[in-house]
C-alpha cells in the first residue's frame, strides 16, 4: 500500500476547481524511510564520491580557483533549467566587461552567484541569519531582484494560488498548497532541518530539497532557490568543505526522471525511488567534478610551466597567471587594476601571456580587446551548452 504524503484541498483558481497538495511534516513515515539495502550502498557511494571532490578542492594552493568556475557553472545550469540561454562563457564576458548581448538571462544568473555568496556569508557570519525561512526568503530576494519575475514579490511568500506546469490550473501538471497553509508548512520545513534526524545528513537534503519544491512558496525563482538549498545544507551539514557540486547537471540529464521521481513522492509516497535517484544524481555530479577539477589541475599547472618556461616572461606575469582562474577573460584594464601598474605595464603582460600560449585575445579587434584564458573555460563549459531548456 503507497504511503500518503500529503492532503488535498479543492480549491478554485482562475474560475477552476482543482485539487492543491498539502504535504504532511517530514520525516517520511507510516512507513518510515529506512536506509538499507541498496540505498545504504548508494548512500555510501555518494557520501564516497563527496570526499573525493573534497580532496580534489584541496589539490591547488587556493580552492577559490575551482569554486570560483564550480559556482558559476552550477548558477549557469541551475538557470538554463528555468529556461535561461546564458552560456559560461555569456557570463565571464560580462564580468570581464559588462556587456553581453543577452543581459537579462547573464543578470540572471550572476544573481544566482550573488545570492549564494550572501548566503554563505550570512550563515558564517556569527550574528547574521540561521538557515531559515527569513534566510530563504532573503535569498529570493536577491535571486529575483531586477530581473524577470521581478514582479512577482521578490522576497516575499506567496499569497496565491501558484501551479506548476500546464497552460492554466485546469491542465496543471501539479498544485502546491494553498497560499494560507505555505507559511505553516514552511514553518514545519524550517524545523525539521533544525531537529535531530537519524536519517544521514545526504539523503536529508534531498528530501528538504523535495519538501521546498512540493511547498513552491515564491510566485517564481522556486526551481533555483530550491536547488540552492540542496548545495547549502551540504556545505552546512559538513559533506562539502566549499560549494563544489553542481548537481544540477545531473538533474538537467536526467530531467524527466526528476519530474517523475518528484512526482511519485506526492502520489504514491515513493520516496525509496526519490532517495535513490538523487543519490546517484549526487554521486555522477561529484564524479564529474573530481574530474573537472583534476582536469583544471594538470592544465593550470601545464600553463605555468609554459610561462614560467617562456623567455620573456616576467615577476609581472607570473603574478597575473595566479590571478587569471579568479578572472578567466580580462580587459587592459581590469589587468592593470589586477596587478595595480599602469596600461603599459598591464599591455605587455598580456603580451607576454599571449605569446606563451596562456591567454588567447577572442574579439578581433585593436580596441576594447579581451583576453580569455580559454584552455581553462573550456573544461569549465562542458555540460554548459543551451540545448533542450525549457
Amino acid at each position: 500500500m503507497p504511503r500518503i504524503t500529503g492532503t488535498y484541498r479543492t480549491t478554485e483558481v482562475g474560475g477552476e476547481r482543482v485539487r492543491a497538495f498539502i504535504p504532511y511534516p517530514l520525516p517520511p513515515r507510516e512507513p518510515a524511510l529506512v536506509v538499507d539495502g541498496d540505498l545504504a550502498a548508494l548512500h555510501r557511494d555518494a557520501v564516497g564520491a563527496l570526499e573525493q571532490l573534497n580532496v580534489a578542492g584541496t589539490m591547488v594552493p587556493s580552492p577559490g580557483w575551482f569554486i570560483y568556475g564550480f559556482v558559476r557553472k552550477e548558477a549557469v545550469i541551475s538557470s538554463q533549467i528555468e529556461g535561461t540561454q546564458a552560456t559560461l562563457q555569456d557570463v565571464v564576458l560580462f564580468e570581464a566587461t559588462r556587456r553581453t548581448d543577452r543581459p537579462a538571462d547573464v543578470e540572471e544568473v550572476c544573481n544566482y552567484v550573488d545570492t549564494l555568496a550572501m548566503v554563505r556569508q550570512e550563515l558564517a557570519d556569527a550574528s547574521g541569519l540561521p538557515l531559515c525561512v527569513r534566510l530563504l526568503c532573503r535569498a529570493h530576494g536577491r535571486l529575483m531582484g531586477g530581473v524577470r519575475g521581478a514582479e512577482k514579490l521578490p522576497g516575499e511568500v506567496r499569497r496565491s494560488q501558484n501551479w506548476i506546469g500546464g497552460s492554466r490550473p485546469g491542465n496543471a501538471r501539479f498544485m502546491p498548497p494553498p497560499a494560507d497553509v505555505v507559511p505553516e508548512v514552511l514553518g514545519d520545513l524550517e524545523r525539521w532541518l533544525h531537529e535531530g534526524d537519524p536519517l544521514p545528513p545526504l539523503v536529508r537534503a534531498g528530501i528538504a530539497h523535495v519538501q521546498f519544491e512540493t511547498i513552491h512558496p515564491f510566485l517564481d525563482g522556486n526551481g533555483r532557490i530550491g536547488r540552492l538549498l540542496v548545495v547549502i545544507l551540504l556545505e552546512r551539514w559538513g559533506l562539502l568543505a566549499a560549494p563544489l557540486l553542481y548537481l544540477s547537471v545531473a538533474f538537467k540529464r536526467h530531467r524527466q526522471e526528476y519530474y517523475d521521481r518528484l512526482g511519485a513522492v506526492r502520489t504514491d509516497g515513493d520516496w525509496e525511488g526519490w532517495t535513490g535517484f538523487f543519490l546517484r544524481c549526487v554521486r555522477e555530479a561529484a564524479e564529474d567534478g573530481v574530474s573537472t577539477a583534476r582536469r583544471l589541475h594538470t592544465l593550470i599547472g601545464g600553463s605555468r610551466r609554459l610561462l614560467t618556461g617562456h623567455k620573456d616572461a616576467t615577476l609581472t606575469a607570473v603574478r597575473l597567471f595566479e590571478l587569471l582562474p579568479d578572472h578567466p577573460m580580462v580587459t587592459l584594464q581590469s589587468a592593470a587594476a589586477l596587478l595595480d601598474t599602469s596600461s603599459p605595464t598591464a599591455g605587455k603582460t598580456l603580451d607576454v601571456l599571449c605569446r606563451a600560449g596562456v591567454l588567447r585575445e577572442v574579439t578581433g579587434r585593436r580596441r576594447d580587446r579581451v583576453y580569455a584564458f580559454q584552455s581553462y573555460l573550456d573544461v569549465l563549459a562542458e555540460d554548459t551548452g543551451v540545448s533542450g531548456s525549457e
